[in-house]
């Protein structure tokens, strides 16, 4: 029986470890500061360049936090499909990374599309190196450090 609970206890553990980071507040564990990640997505956010805020009740639980939308239709869009929508880097700051800074957290204001994918950003002067320099190079740092933090 102590074996049995012992090897449960490991399995679960290594499922926990393998989850990758998600950026998320100090407390309560909202990922990307309660934004909805979906709402990034809609022509009418990219074209006013406006963060929407979630609600409490639209609340999926996903790799370890809390993500907030601003309706149950976009939530129940993250839950089916929830690589589309996620920001890259799980919402750590993209530029951090690209700079060997670490894993940043961000709050979901400071943000933008780098090909078709969502970045975020901890403060807008990283997101103005990415819109003037050589973002694909700046992706390609930042995708190597990721896969070496992500999983420390």
């Amino acid at each position: 029986m102590k074996k049995t609970i012992a090897i449960l206890c490991l399995s679960f553990t290594s499922m926990l470890l393998a989850a990758e980071p998600v950026s998320k507040s100090y407390w309560g564990d909202k990922a990307i500061g309660s934004h909805d990640t979906v709402a990034y997505h809609l022509a009418a956010v990219k074209t006013s360049h406006r963060e929407v805020l979630g609600n409490k009740r639209y609340l999926v639980k996903y790799s370890g936090a809390n993500w907030y939308f601003a309706n149950q239709a976009a939530a129940d869009k993250f839950k089916q499909n929830p690589e589309q929508y996620k920001p890259r880097f799980n919402g750590f700051c993209a530029n951090a990374l690209s700079l060997g800074e670490g894993l940043v957290p961000t709050n979901g204001k400071v943000w933008d599309f780098f090909g078709d994918q969502l970045h975020l950003f901890y403060a807008e002067a990283g997101r103005q190196r990415w819109l003037t320099g050589d973002w694909q190079q700046y992706q390609q740092i930042a995708d190597q450090a990721w896969i070496s933090l992500k999983n420390k």
